[in-house]
Formats: structure tokens, C-alpha cells, sequence
């Protein structure tokens, strides 16, 4: 065997592919027990199905592809079921299932089967070597020899094992970049809040016609995003969708950007441009900030949508097009019609539809939704563990006015997966400002500072006012709180944490199990 053990550790070394490893296996098993014709079959449902299969260049049936009921007695069944090897004289052997090789030319005579058991103790499949030679059998079955055969056997299914593995290993990869693909790109719009249900209401109702709409709202409420949701849900979904922030670049610039522009329109223009809007054409078209937008270009606007045409800069001619316009600002229109800054035509023209998006600070229901939600994605993206915030932090936020919205809401859980070790993000770890003023007022006689080991002495702390974060909490809770914040200061050391709460560790250990904390 000597010039087959090298293809022997190739076999079992180099190929990580399941579907490769079981060919080169079996073939490596026929060259050894000198036969031509062999198999592997798997169990699936109640069918014992052939994966695998090598036959002579002179055979003519077909082995691969074909299945055994699991109810008719068959070799394959047996050592399935008995995990062990056999050797059985085809047509004799009572297990032998004859009728299955009916009309076949090249029948079997002898059969050698093995099991191939997983790393796991799995039973994966069974491993067929057929004699078909009548008149002078090459099975090798003497009993030392079929030892040997059964250690290279084991041998082969671990490394099918490893292979096996692996390619779930890859696989799984795979999915989890699909997955963050997906959570990356896709619109997430969340909520639970009324004012949040009355939004999204609108939306379903607003996305059946094709009327213009104006979403205004705070900066970072989220207007891109409920806009690429009117557009999902409307009729246009499969077409178009072009976003344009008018105050991102100047004038000049956005109206061939918006319009497009012939070759030689101006110097630079050296070939037709198509516009944004003509690129939109079927689908909708976001007009983002529309409040900086200029006076001059606003009238183009509004050309748009009462003519449904447009002329590129230089052309002589106008063309249709059919598009929805939903626009959105963070200004106040009316006062900028008043003070002549906007064009009140084009205003009753676009707010056909009006959409409000309420602030943060008025959907404080949704806070924790958000927030974990956040979470989840970030520390899917990083590749991190997801933190948890603690009850007593995520008052804090709850309370907090968030005068960037979501987009500053976002921008602090990306700041705390950044900073902060622990799995729980407790008070210590939320910036300052997040916390209530009268509470972390630094002050001579009463002081209660998060950023600082609390001394739970009553002539340090202040009164229990409705301020007061001991409002509410009972003693348990305070005394749960205090050693998971001794804890996690001290990673989860539980000497050097009963060493800052001044108290042997056999006791601290002993408060934790009455308290039921434990790091899992």
C-alpha cells in the first residue's frame, strides 16, 4: 500500500471540499480493495439515497441518485441502524436487497460496507465496495486486512467531518455578510409610539396615490427614510428612486444636476448630461432640504410639476416626464414665504400631502426600541458583543431631550460600543450631559457623583425628593445595582471588587448568590 499513502494524505489533508473529499475517498477505497464498482448513501426521510458513486468504464447502470425505502431490508439499512462494518454474499445474505439491482447486466457478488462516523459521534452514511467479479473474487475480507481498512475508513470520515465543518463554516459566513448586507441597506423605520403609529398611518395612506408630499419635521427625525418608505409602498416601488439635497452643492450646480444640460450649454459642457429628474422618470424623485433651494430654481420647480416636462440647460425643447415629487425640510416655510425667501405658489404645490415628523423627545416610547436596535446593528457591524443598558441608564435617556433625534441617538451608540468594555452600560458610562442637571450638580455637602465609587452613607446623600434616584428602589434593587457596578468596574474581578466595598470576598460572593448575579 505503500504508493497509495500518499494519495491516501492527500486525500485527507488537501481537500476541504465535501463533494471532492467523498469522490477521491471512494476512488482511493476501490484502488485498495481492487474492485470497480462503489458507493456512499445518507439517510433522508425515510429513503436511504445514493450521493455518491463509481462504476467501471464497462457499466452501464446507474447507481448514483437512486434510493431504498428505509422499510425493506437492505445492507445499507443494517449498518446504518448497527454502525458497524459487514461483509455479505450478494442474493444470499437476507439483508441484501436482490431487487433492486433487477435488470441490471453487472450485478453484485460481494458487498463490503462501512460506517462513516462523524467527529460527533454522528452516523453520516454508509460506504458501499462491490465485487462483481463471479469468477475470481478480488474483495480482500481477510480479517487483519478489513481492520486495516476500517482505520483508514474512520480516518477518511474524519477528515469528511473537518471538511464538512468547515464548509458550514463558510456558509454561515456567507449568510452573516448577506444578513449584514441586508441590515445595512435596508430601510428600518421603528416604533411603537402613537404619534410614531399616526406617521406611519399616513404614509400607507399617502403612498396609494401620487400626489406631491412635503415631510417636515426636526433635522434627524428621519425624513430620508420615511420618503424611501412612501416610495416602497406606492406603485412606483419597482422604478426610480433619486435623491437631491438642495443645500448640499450651489445653485448653478443643482439645476444641471436636477435639469441636465446639452453639449456646449456652457464651457465644460462637453456632452449631453442627463438630469436627475429625467433619470427618474416612472419612479419618485426626494427633494431634500427644499427649503435652501433658490428662488430662480424653484420656479423650474414648480414648472415640473404643474407642466410634468422639463428642458435641460441649453435645449430648445421640452420633454415629458412622469414622476412624484415628495420633498422635505427642517425650515418653516411659512415664514419663509413671509419673508419672501420661498414661493408660496410652489409651497401649495408641493404640500398636497403634508407630513409631520414629531421630535424624539415626543416619542419616548420608541427610545428603548431604538436604542437596542442600534445596538444590534453597530455591534454587528463591528463584529462585537451586543451591550445591554442598564434600567438606571436608559431613565437617563428616556429623560434625555435629544435635540438631534434619531441621528444623535444613533451617534451615542456608536459612541458607547467605542468606549465603553463592559456588557452592561450603566449610568458611569453615559456621558454627562445625558444626565439630569439637578442630580449631578457637584456640590459641598451633598454629592451623589456617578463618575465615582458611591458612599452609601445617609449624611452624604441628598433629599429623597421626586429627583431623587433612589425614588422608588428598593433596598435590594440599591444593593443589586452597587455590587454590579463594583463588578463591572472591576471587570468582573470579584477579589479586587470586594476589596473597593471594604468586605471580605467570601462575602461578596455570598451577596451575589442571594442577589442572583453571576457573569453569564
Amino acid at each position: 500500500m505503500s504508493e497509495i499513502d500518499l494519495d491516501f494524505y492527500k486525500v485527507l489533508f488537501e481537500d476541504l471540499d465535501p463533494e471532492n473529499l467523498k469522490k477521491r475517498f471512494l476512488k482511493l477505497l476501490l484502488r485498495i480493495q481492487n474492485v470497480d464498482r462503489g458507493s456512499i448513501w445518507v439517510k433522508r426521510d425515510n429513503r436511504y439515497v445514493c450521493i455518491e458513486a463509481l462504476e467501471s468504464p464497462t457499466d452501464t447502470d446507474t447507481i448514483k441518485g437512486a434510493s431504498i425505502s428505509a422499510d425493506r431490508p437492505s445492507i445499507v439499512g443494517w449498518v446504518m441502524e448497527n454502525a458497524e462494518m459487514t461483509v455479505a454474499e450478494a442474493g444470499k445474505d437476507p439483508r441484501h436487497y436482490k431487487e433492486f439491482e433487477e435488470g441490471w447486466k453487472v450485478k453484485s457478488v460481494w458487498i463490503l460496507a462501512f460506517p462513516l462516523i462523524l467527529r460527533n459521534g454522528q452516523i453520516y452514511g454508509v460506504v458501499h465496495l462491490i465485487d462483481t467479479n463471479k469468477d475470481n473474487k478480488r474483495l480482500n475480507i481477510d480479517e487483519k486486512y478489513l481492520k486495516l481498512l476500517k482505520s483508514i475508513v474512520d480516518m477518511g470520515s474524519i477528515a469528511l467531518s473537518n471538511a464538512l465543518n468547515y464548509t458550514e463554516q463558510l456558509e454561515r459566513n456567507l449568510e452573516l455578510e448577506q444578513t449584514l448586507a441586508e441590515i445595512q441597506s435596508k430601510v428600518q423605520i421603528i416604533g411603537q409610539s402613537r404619534p410614531f403609529i399616526d406617521v406611519m398611518k399616513r404614509v400607507r395612506e399617502y403612498a396609494r396615490t401620487d400626489f406631491p408630499v412635503l415631510i417636515t419635521g426636526e433635522s434627524g427625525t428621519g425624513k430620508d427614510l420615511i420618503a424611501m418608505a412612501l416610495h416602497n409602498l406606492s406603485s412606483r416601488n419597482n422604478k426610480p428612486f433619486v435623491v437631491q439635497n438642495c443645500s448640499a452643492i450651489p445653485d448653478t450646480l443643482l439645476e444641471s444636476e436636477l435639469f441636465g444640460y446639452k453639449k456646449g450649454a456652457f464651457t465644460g459642457a462637453i456632452e449631453d448630461k442627463t438630469g436627475l429628474l429625467k433619470s427618474a422618470d416612472g419612479g419618485t424623485v426626494f427633494l431634500d432640504e427644499i427649503g435652501d433651494m433658490s428662488f430662480h430654481l424653484q420656479s423650474r420647480i414648480l414648472r415640473v410639476i404643474q407642466n410634468n416636462e422639463i428642458k435641460p440647460l441649453g435645449e430648445t425643447r421640452t420633454s415629458k416626464i412622469n414622476i412624484r415629487i415628495i420633498s422635505a425640510t427642517n425650515k418653516d416655510l411659512n415664514q419663509a414665504i413671509a419673508k419672501k425667501e420661498f414661493r408660496e405658489d410652489l409651497f401649495y404645490r408641493i404640500s398636497v400631502l403634508p407630513l409631520h415628523l414629531p421630535p424624539l423627545r415626543e416619542r419616548k416610547k420608541d427610545i428603548p426600541l431604538l436604542l437596542n436596535y442600534f445596538l444590534k446593528r453597530e455591534a454587528l457591524k463591528l463584529g462585537v458583543s451586543q451591550k445591554r443598558i442598564s434600567k438606571k441608564a436608559l431613565q437617563y435617556l428616556e429623560d434625555y431631550q435629544w435635540e438631534g433625534n434619531i441621528r444623535e441617538l444613533e451617534n451615542f451608540i456608536k459612541y458607547i460600543l467605542s468606549t465603553v468594555d463592559n456588557d452592561i452600560v450603566g449610568v458611569n458610562e453615559i456621558p454627562d450631559h445625558f444626565k439630569k442637571k439637578e442630580i449631578y450638580k457637584r456640590d459641598v455637602i451633598n454629592t451623589f457623583d456617578f463618575q465615582k465609587e458611591p458612599m452609601f452613607s445617609y449624611k452624604s446623600l441628598p433629599p429623597a425628593t421626586a429627583e431623587s434616584p433612589f425614588t422608588g428602589c428598593s433596598w435590594e434593587e440599591l444593593e443589586k445595582d452597587y455590587v454590579l457596578y463594583l463588578l463591572n468596574k472591576n471587570r468582573w474581578n470579584i477579589t479586587r471588587a470586594a476589596n473597593d466595598a471594604k468586605i471580605n470576598r467570601s462575602t461578596f460572593d455570598s451577596r451575589m448568590k442571594k442577589l442572583g448575579i453571576n457573569k453569564r
